[in-house]
């Protein structure tokens, strides 16, 4: 990588941030499995969605990704492990203002939306991989 690149994604705060994100994004997932699952089988949502969604996360990755261990069990193309990728964090935001979050929703977008603009250089890797 050129040193005189302003691409971030593999900077080790961007990948702290990137980490978080995810985190919270399993966190969103799981408050909206609880708030929108009537009666006991909420807590059965709260933990079957986020964990369904991080398995999801962690078993469909490009091999060689620098951002994750480079190491995969499915070996999937970059531009769909992308959309996986858009998916998940996107669902989030989603998740979000459907349980009614909207200020959170939108700190939420706004952070993701700049993560992946700073990202580009991981984003174009993926696209050509």
């Amino acid at each position: 990588m050129n040193s005189m690149t302003i691409a971030l994604a593999y900077n080790p705060l961007f990948l702290v941030l990137r980490f978080l994100l995810e985190v919270f994004a399993l966190g969103c997932y799981a408050l909206w499995g609880w708030r929108k699952v009537p009666g006991p089988l909420r807590f059965v949502a709260a933990i079957a969605i986020p964990v369904a969604m991080a398995m999801l996360w962690g078993t469909f990755a490009t091999a060689g990704d620098e951002a994750r261990s480079g190491e995969t069990t499915f070996d999937t193309p970059g531009p769909l492990r992308l959309l996986l990728e858009l998916a998940v964090l996107g669902g989030a935001w989603a998740a979000l203002r459907h349980i009614g979050a909207l200020q959170v929703a939108k700190y939420y977008l706004i952070v993701l939306v700049v993560y992946h603009i700073c990202a580009y250089d991981r984003i174009w890797w993926l696209l050509r991989n």
